[in-house]
């Protein structure tokens, strides 16, 4: 227990700036709306924690929403054009502060103080993730970190073993070659780039965005765009091979769990968040183990790597909403219930309120005792998260995506694409 507490302790956050929405409190209508991006995994659980709220709140009913991550802020954006966002929301890390500048997110605090949000069990490292400019506009629904999806089978009849305290992105390629030539299956390229190139970035002692997010943190640091650089060549070496999966077919978005290349066997490996974990062990139906990203082999390991311990995802109100009282009542329900934990159990994360963890770790077993254990290792290895992403931070991001797959296609060098895609990024964030 002491070592799943250490991983709270990680989440100051730097103070923010806040501008945050408002509205007059219940309507008396007994409706709410909640809206969440999620897997099969997730929408099973939320809609058995959604039926548990409403058992325990006889009249009331909640309607739900749910898609996946791409579309879901496509969906906000869409809802907020139209002033109609749901009462309740769930919330990224890199989108909480353009919400909250927006006026779209509303302070929690008051709702804690007449006793609908119960915050006793909350330390405020947990509760840090949730707020922007000192104001808390969120919570924190758990805590996980980056990381490999691995298929143990495949790894097991390659005669592959992974150290994941001491890996580089040469052994991973070294790996990568063995898993293929015995057999058959192939690597999964890095398609969720900005996760992956941040880990490196970070490993030199830089955040991926500058302060003041106008440019890009790594513009001028030439040891960590070698290591980018490096990480395309490992996979262009791989695709020559016949060892990469096919770029363009793993750059296709919302794509659901189920169908990913690891669930249906034609990769050994994944590029994503420890909280996934679950989602994708239950999509493969077979063992899959979480393991740390390789370092950068430009200089080899050390520590403290690029990792870091992020809320996997929060849960807020908004300031469409006009049944706020009501809306405070099932976000105190989602987070700090007993009940409703022990239905989501570390799917969205480590829970933060102390009571939670308590209550839910006797229970936890296979993927879900594999993440907690995952969190602790990584938790001494992890340096501080960087502030949220910057307004233009998924622009920035968009633009530079094209290039890395152009890259690992073999249409441009890996220079090029460095080069291309620091430009790109920076003429996005510079506006």
């Amino acid at each position: 227990m002491k070592k799943i507490v250490l991983l709270l302790a990680v989440l100051a956050l730097p103070a923010l700036i806040f501008a945050g929405g408002n509205r007059q409190s219940d309507s008396g209508s007994t409706t709410l709306r909640f809206a969440w991006w999620g897997n099969p995994t997730r929408d099973t659980q939320t809609l058995e924690i959604v039926r548990m709220f409403e058992a325990a709140n006889p009249g009331v009913k909640i309607e739900t929403e749910t898609t996946g991550f791409a579309d879901y802020w496509n969906v906000l954006a869409a809802q907020i054009a139209a002033g109609n966002l749901p009462d309740v929301i769930q919330m990224d890390y890199a989108y909480i502060e353009q919400y909250a500048h927006r006026s779209l997110l509303v302070n929690l605090q008051p709702f804690a103080n007449r006793g609908l949000i119960d915050l006793s069990n909350w330390s405020e490292g947990g509760l840090s993730g949730g707020r922007v400019g000192g104001t808390l506009v969120a919570l924190n629904m758990g805590v996980n970190a980056w990381g490999l999806e691995a298929d143990v089978g495949v790894l097991s009849r390659a005669g592959v073993t992974i150290n994941d305290s001491s890996w580089t992105w040469a052994d991973f390629e070294a790996a990568a070659l063995q898993i293929f030539q015995r057999t058959g299956v192939q690597t999964m390229p890095v398609n969720e780039h900005y996760q992956v190139m941040e880990n490196i970035v970070r490993y030199f002692g830089v955040p991926f965005y500058a302060a003041g997010g106008k440019s890009l943190g790594f513009t001028n640091n030439q040891q960590a765009i070698a290591a980018i650089r490096e990480m395309i060549e490992v996979q262009r070496r791989l695709r020559a091979a016949g060892a990469l999966y096919d770029p363009e077919d793993a750059y296709i978005p919302g794509v659901a769990m189920p169908e990913t290349p690891l669930a249906l066997g034609k990769t050994w490996n994944n590029w994503n968040w420890s909280n996934q974990h679950k989602g994708y062990s239950d999509a493969a139906a077979r063992p899959l183990s979480f393991i740390m990203s390789p370092a950068p082999n430009t200089t080899g390991v050390k520590a403290p790597y690029g990792t870091y311990i992020k809320p996997s995802m929060l849960i807020a109100m908004t300031s469409h909403s006009t049944k706020q009282d009501l809306a405070a009542k099932f976000i105190d329900f989602f987070v700090n219930n007993i009940d409703s934990a022990k239905v989501r159990n570390v799917e969205r994360g480590v829970p933060v309120p102390t009571h939670v963890l308590t209550a839910i770790s006797p229970g936890l077993s296979g993927p879900d005792r594999e993440v907690v254990n995952y969190l602790n290792k990584v938790t001494p290895l992890s340096s501080p998260i960087d502030p949220p992403d910057p307004i233009t931070a998924g622009e920035a991001r968009d633009t530079m995506k094209p290039i890395l797959l152009n890259a690992l296609m073999g249409r441009i060098t890996s220079d090029a694409a460095v080069t291309q895609m620091i430009q790109a990024a920076n003429a996005v964030l510079g506006r």
